[in-house]
């Protein structure tokens, strides 16, 4: 059993922070009010971030910074001037959900510690040695994984050096973290933009099953797994809960402290948790850590549970009984309230005190006398610190050249800064008619700034080199090939290889997000279907993960699509070609180089997310293709955990090993507005919930086919439910003449855009217009 066990707290505000700092976290994070993934927090300014850092520290507290969004390549420039910033405090570590910053990150600011988001869906042991080759440190699990599952990526983990993150309580989503899009395709509040609109806690038409939540999950615990946790070499317990109050975060991070504390000292948990129920909950659920998927691990109630959970705990009946117990719990909560801001008015995150004098004489250094002072442990009492810094030339006696105190005030009032409050800038004591060379006053305050600064050497400002935009690769096989893009297919039934005779596209086939331990199916299948390129899904937990990579290694095809970085990560290994799919949520040049450079990645999609505009932003680099998908069902959430038992009903308790494979349900649910939903269970395949509109995009073929190798159009029938799919052949057809007609026949093309919007009458590209 290891002590060196991290409690990682949530800080959605300066009193959430100040509240987990002395609660006893070891670490925390927070955002700033951009470039983070909970826009609806309170959030800190950057002066104010410097602040909690001193503050932190004076406890033995860590910071980390969430920049855990995608980024748009308009974003870039003024990232990296906050970087640049970032990089010159002593923030402990980033977090980051997006591959191009990751990039930026190793390039150009190697000093700042990396750790990847739960938004990057990590959940097999093939993705670690990706994340690390881009410089990350420690990464934050998926949290849907069991104890079996982490225990195999945190020995992966432990073998590159990577440390781990698993969430030990709070909200849970009920979908794969990063594979959101529920709020981005409906209302284009994307949460892969910190926007997130909670559509799982949106309450829905009463379903067959007698439910009107039926998205909704309890929160997360793992309040009893601790020493299970710690037995699979998990480095940090992480608590969910930017967007909570301070004594909130108070409460769970002081009882998960002395949980933990005293199992490190005792062997034994000591604490019955209780206190976890005073504050905002939905119950608590620890099923996914088990790994029993249960529709225990739903509740109808989308807020505040703890007093019902009062109410039960005390067997209220009466109406009096309720109410004396509802009365007790608020003056619980007050109490609470009081004495978590009691323990924290008094800490500051005030700027440092700051005073420099200057003095010398002629023969001698000019003198520098610099007082900082500091709070001690954020309380009012303050200690201080002199600092002597000398010139290492002499003061000389000149009529010419004189040192301009007004020059010297200029330059060194910049130490009036986010991190010190400049109270006095004494030069009384310089004589008249004196000269010192310029680079001893430059020495004198790079040295000052490097004593400040943690005795480390302020980095300058980064300037991102220019990009440069590359031509398409050269087509051979059609004329036009400088304008022309290809259109490709995705299928996924044995049924459709027929199409390969009515179309030259490129076919991808997309495989199952499970199998069978030991499945060879699909190493026959592919070899004995050369043309088919295989199309690796996003999510691949354990042995599917084992199964996918048998797959690839076994059959080792010229060329994949995959959208888990695993299998990307071995494709490069193994000098496979690989293009990135859709849902690594790809929306920067970036991005794109970190994949070329890094993983020899032939080409990539780019994200449905991001409009035309920021589409036509991005830079592509040589000989490196971009794709695009035209056609497919609108994926809102993929989720370990089903949806059947909360809308029509399913006769097992619990998800079994078989419902993945055997499974095929579809079903829908209705919001309060009307609007209706596709819930869609392939067999081997997760369960999801799909727009009722499909995806149809054929503007960007006139718009953007400069930009474009090839246009996707998906004929899996994923997410149709039981609505009638249109003819296959047909539609290829008609994709083929839009795409031959993109350059010169007008009346070609409108004959096929009018037949296309006959054939999908439900259709929307309002992502194309509205993007992120």
């Amino acid at each position: 059993m290891s002590p060196k066990i991290e409690l990682l707290a949530p800080g959605g505000d300066i009193d959430a922070i100040k509240a987990a700092i002395i609660a006893g976290a070891d670490a925390v994070y927070c955002g700033l009010d951009t470039f983070n993934a909970r826009n609806r927090a309170a959030n800190i300014s950057f002066d104010e971030l410097v602040g909690i850092i001193r503050l932190a520290h004076q406890f033995e507290c860590q910071i980390f910074l969430t920049l855990n969004i995608v980024i748009l390549e308009r974003e870039f420039k003024s990232l990296t001037k906050l970087l640049s910033k970032l990089v010159n405090t002593t923030l402990d570590g980033v977090i980051v959900q997006d591959i191009g910053l990751l990039y930026i990150l190793k390039k150009h600011f190697p000093t700042l510690d990396v750790h990847a988001s739960t938004q990057m869906t990590t959940h097999n042991i093939g993705q670690i040695p990706f994340l690390k080759k881009l410089g990350v440190s420690r990464v934050n699990l998926s949290r849907e994984l069991n104890l079996r599952e982490i225990t195999a990526i945190t020995t992966v983990g432990r073998e590159q050096n990577v440390l781990s993150e698993v969430f030990v309580h709070g909200s849970l989503c009920v979908a794969f973290s990063g594979l959101c899009y529920s709020t981005s395709a409906s209302v284009g509040n994307s949460g892969n933009r910190g926007r997130c609109s909670q559509a799982c806690r949106e309450e829905y038409e009463t379903t067959p099953s007698g439910n009107n939540f039926p998205l909704n999950i309890k929160d997360n615990s793992a309040f009893f797994d601790l020493p299970a946790l710690i037995d699979a070499g998990v480095h940090s317990f992480k608590v969910e809960g930017r967007i909570k109050g301070a004594s909130y975060v108070h409460t769970v991070i002081d009882s998960f402290r002395k949980q933990i504390d005293g199992f490190i000292q005792t062997g034994e948990l000591l604490e019955d948790g209780e206190r976890l129920y005073k504050v905002f909950n939905r119950d608590l659920t620890n099923a996914f850590l088990r790994g029993d998927l249960n529709q225990s691990m739903f509740i109808e109630n989308p807020r505040d549970n703890s007093k019902y959970h009062a109410i039960d705990k005390s067997n209220a009946i009466s109406v009096v009984q309720i109410h004396d117990v509802e009365e007790n719990l608020n003056n619980e909560k007050e109490q609470i309230n009081a004495s978590v801001f009691d323990k924290i008015k008094h800490l500051s995150i005030e700027k440092r005190p700051l005073s420099l004098t200057f003095s010398g004489k002629i023969g001698s250094p000019l003198t520098l006398t610099v007082v900082v002072t500091d709070y001690v442990k954020g309380q009012t009492t303050t200690e201080q610190q002199t600092i002597v810094i000398q010139s290492n030339n002499v003061l000389v006696a000149t009529d010419k050249n004189c040192i301009d105190k007004n020059a010297i005030e200029k330059r060194f009032k910049t130490f009036n800064n986010s991190q010190n409050n400049l109270t006095d800038l004494d030069l009384d004591g310089i004589p008249e008619g004196v000269s010192i060379p310029f680079k001893d006053l430059s020495a004198i305050k790079n040295k000052l700034a490097a004593l400040l600064n943690s005795n480390t050497a302020v980095h300058p400002e980064v300037k991102l080199p220019k990009l440069v935009r590359h031509p398409k690769p050269i087509r051979q096989d059609v004329p036009n090939a400088e304008t022309n893009a290809k259109l490709s297919i995705l299928i996924c039934d044995d049924s459709d290889l027929d199409l390969a005779t009515v179309t030259d596209a490129d076919i991808y086939f997309k495989l199952p997000d499970a199998y069978k331990r030991g499945c060879t199916k699909y190493v026959d299948f592919f070899k004995e279907n050369p043309r088919l390129i295989p199309w690796f899904p996003s999510v691949l937990i354990g042995k599917d993960y084992d199964v996918a990579l048998n797959i690839l290694e076994q059959v080792k095809p010229e060329l994949i699509v995959t959208n888990n970085t695993g299998i990307a990560n071995r494709a490069f290994e193994l000098g496979i070609k690989w293009i990135a799919g859709p849902f690594l949520n790809t929306t920067n040049s970036y991005a794109l180089l970190a994949m070329k450079e890094e993983f020899n990645c032939e080409g990539a999609f780019i994200s449905n997310e991001i409009n035309h505009l920021q589409m036509k932003t991005i830079a592509r680099p040589e000989n490196f293709k971009l794709f695009y998908s035209v056609y497919h069902p609108i994926l809102l959430m993929t989720s370990r955990q089903c949806f059947f038992q909360q809308s029509v009903g399913c006769e097992k308790p619990r998800i079994d090993n078989g419902c993945m494979l055997s499974c095929d349900k579809s079903t829908s649910i209705t919001n309060l507005k009307g609007v209706s939903f596709a819930i869609d269970k392939q067999k081997a395949g997760y369960p999801s919930i799909y727009n009722k509109d499909q995806f149809l995009n054929m503007e960007i073929i006139n718009d953007l086919a400069q930009l474009y190798d090839g246009f996707m159009i998906d004929l899996t029938n994923i997410g149709a439910g039981d609505k009638q799919s249109p003819d296959k052949t047909a539609l290829i057809k008609q994709f083929e003449q839009l795409l031959s007609a993109q350059s010169d026949d007008q009346s070609t093309q409108l004959n096929a855009q009018t037949t296309l919007n006959d054939m999908v009458s439900e259709s929307t590209n309002t992502q194309y217009h509205k993007g992120l």
